[in-house]
């Protein structure tokens, strides 16, 4: 059986169209120029693993026509990456299982005090069942899937990436050191932040990617986190080897 992979969101962390911004990003009527906060949505035999929960969270679920999440990976604690916690609510009730929250101690604890309501006091009506699990950069199992933490540095930040199977996901990263990087090495896709042209403190530029990817050397490679920066989709497409993809939300592709 393939497994599916959801792009539901593309865009950095304040999303494209900036509020105010009349740039030619912003205002294209191309639809692959609009990108929601950064997210994915991997499926594998029926079990659903999301990656990161944006404040887009519930627009995007809509617009997949997914109403299921079995658990999700965090990789840090900025808002763009946490702030859509909330709007698990209805997917917990439709389907009424506990979901797991996989990240770092600082993290969850991040999580914690910033949805202090979800997991302190009694049940109540409205409250959905959330476990917090604790992750180090060590492998570990969600069932019989392994998932492999890739420490990566977002400027001053360590973040994690992660590995699952054949597909390595990174965002928000500016630097990976090289025995992580070795474990990015044999990926078959390699899903990678890719901010703006010009070089950023926290994140990696175009250029950046590129030679990232060139290093890893995956089969295909897909930039996501982008801002408006970047350009117009359809002009940067053209400008990009013919194994890398420039990903924009709702792009569904198999593994």
């Amino acid at each position: 059986m393939k497994n599916e992979v959801l792009f539901l969101g593309t865009g950095t962390s304040q999303g494209v169209p900036i509020i105010g911004c009349d740039c030619p990003v912003c205002c294209s009527d191309n639809k692959k120029d609009n990108r929601l906060r950064a997210s994915l949505l991997i499926k594998i035999n029926f079990f659903n693993i999301l990656i990161d929960i944006g404040p887009d969270f519930r627009s995007q679920m809509l617009q997949a026509n997914n109403s299921k999440v079995n658990s999700i990976l965090i990789t840090h604690k900025h808002r763009d990456h946490t702030a859509g916690l909330d709007d698990l609510r209805p997917i917990y009730y439709l389907n009424k299982k506990p979901i797991d929250i996989y990240g770092e101690d600082k993290v969850l604890e991040s999580i914690n005090n910033d949805f202090k309501y979800l997991f302190d006091g009694p049940d109540y009506p409205g409250k959905p069942k959330i476990n917090l699990n604790t992750i180090s950069n060590n492998s570990f199992f969600i069932n019989d899937i392994k998932i492999t933490p890739i420490r990566v540095m977002h400027h001053k930040l360590p973040i994690f990436g992660y590995r699952i199977g054949d597909l390595s996901y990174i965002t928000d990263a500016k630097y990976i050191s090289n025995s992580e990087k070795n474990k990015i090495k044999g990926s078959k896709v390699l899903i990678i932040n890719s901010l703006q042209r010009e070089s950023h403190i926290s994140h990696y530029n175009l250029q950046e990617s590129l030679e990232l990817i060139n290093e890893i050397n995956p089969q295909t490679a897909y930039l996501t986190h982008i801002s408006h920066n970047m350009g117009l989709h359809n002009d940067v497409q053209k400008e990009l080897p013919a194994n890398v993809f420039l990903a924009y939300d709702q792009l569904s592709i198999t593994i």
